[in-house]
């Protein structure tokens, strides 16, 4: 529920937040799990929503899912943050949750941002009360959690990824917060597609970005002579904080293609050369990092297992060091990467299991590989043999199956 000072001072907010969805009608994007007949969706209508955890990049809608679920159940909302908060803060909301809960019947959704961040402390300090049901978590992180927070916290809750928004979904909230927006209603803005395509793209699906960017770019452009607001991509790009792409989409995607062929080429020359008319043209270089990653493992795998090393490093590098030095680091994974010899066996093993997997998921496990059984005193321990014991692994329809063939020869 809004609070009586809620819109006192709306147009101080950022657009972003003042675009926020109040509803599902309105959330933009996560189809995967928020789609006609998705679970998520049904938990929501059914306001039955568990604890859960969302995660996913910034920008993509988490903290705004939660504040629908809360308000679609009927439920109070507390907002944590897991940097700031500690042990007293949880137990603080746990006992007006017990409270409401036992004399209105009304559960707490607890949100907690960063929730990767908190200690085990933090998180034990609320084991009980999700147990008792009057807390319902929320937890928003933009890292995995089954890495990245105690298990105790994940056991108890469902664990829904979020993803970047696509360029389609980031321009259709454009064009809602252009007709709906209260203050951009007051201006006459004209944004020529370059430009409306240039935020939907440059911003990398986070539409929190995107929104920010209209608006800076509204509220810095001078007024034409015809009384309205005209935005370009270069504009567009100078409120993104973003150098423009000097190329359209087919360009760009057939660039991309040749970096990709030349790696898996071995010419780094060329690698090297459509790479960098790609930063020229305004790419990030991450997105080279991230291929160069992804064929380290594809086109050179176990013939050369350092390559995937490298690539990583450049990533982390253009993270943490940026341009023009990042530039050196993702150089050097390239030329790695051309240089070493090439062996598609990693891909092909990982096509043929996905296959099985997809296939034949219901084939039965040998029983001396199950977990205490009365059959698994057969299972051979192969530190008892050497090292190595010949046995079957697989079940009985796949017994035969060989995904990886050891010892062929490397080519260069």
């Amino acid at each position: 529920m809004d609070s009586l000072f809620e819109n006192l001072h709306n147009d101080k907010k950022p657009l972003a937040e003042r675009m926020r969805p109040k509803s599902l009608e309105d959330f933009a994007g996560q189809k995967h799990i928020l789609g006609p007949g998705k679970l998520l969706r049904r938990l929501i209508e059914a306001k039955r929503v568990p604890s859960v955890i969302f995660y996913g990049p910034p920008g993509t809608g988490k903290t705004t899912l939660a504040r629908i679920i809360a308000d679609t159940s009927n439920s109070n909302f507390v907002k944590l943050n897991a940097i700031s908060s500690g042990v007293a803060d949880v137990k603080a909301v746990i006992e007006h949750a017990k409270s409401d809960f036992e004399l209105y019947g009304k559960r707490t959704y607890l949100l907690l941002d960063e929730c990767h961040r908190w200690s085990k402390a933090q998180s034990d300090s609320l084991l009980a009360a999700l147990e008792n049901g009057y807390v319902i978590f929320v937890g928003c992180t933009t890292e995995n959690p089954s890495y990245s927070m105690t298990r105790a916290i994940v056991s108890r809750c469902s664990v829904f990824e979020f993803k970047r928004l696509g360029i389609a979904d980031v321009k259709a909230v454009l064009n809602r917060a252009m007709k709906e927006d209260e203050m951009l209603k007051k201006f006459k803005i004209k944004i020529d597609d370059d430009a409306m395509t240039y935020f939907a793209t440059a911003c990398g699906g986070d539409v929190r970005s995107a929104l920010n960017g209209l608006e800076i770019g509204v509220i810095t452009t001078s007024v034409n002579k015809d009384g309205e607001i005209v935005i370009n991509k270069e504009i567009a790009a100078e409120c993104l904080q973003k150098k423009a792409l000097s190329l359209n989409e087919d360009v760009y995607y057939h660039l991309l293609s040749a970096f990709c062929k030349s790696l898996r080429g071995s010419d780094a020359t060329a690698a090297l050369y459509y790479a960098n008319r790609l930063i020229e043209a305004g790419i990030e270089p991450q997105v080279l990092a991230r291929r160069t990653i992804a064929h380290a493992s594809e086109d050179v795998g176990l013939s050369a297992p350092n390559a995937l090393l490298q690539a990583c490093a450049s990533l982390y590098a253009l993270d943490h060091l940026g341009m023009p030095e990042g530039n050196l680091a993702l150089t050097q994974a390239i030329i790695y990467v051309c240089e070493s010899p090439k062996d598609n066996r990693v891909v092909v093993a990982m096509n043929m299991a996905q296959d099985d997997a997809r296939n034949h998921p219901d084939d039965n496990i040998p029983e001396y590989l199950k977990n205490h059984t009365e059959a698994s005193k057969n299972y051979k321990y192969p530190h008892d043999y050497g090292g190595y014991v010949e046995q079957q692994y697989l079940p009985n329809s796949l017994k035969d199956r060989k995904y990886f063939i050891k010892n062929i020869s490397k080519k260069n």
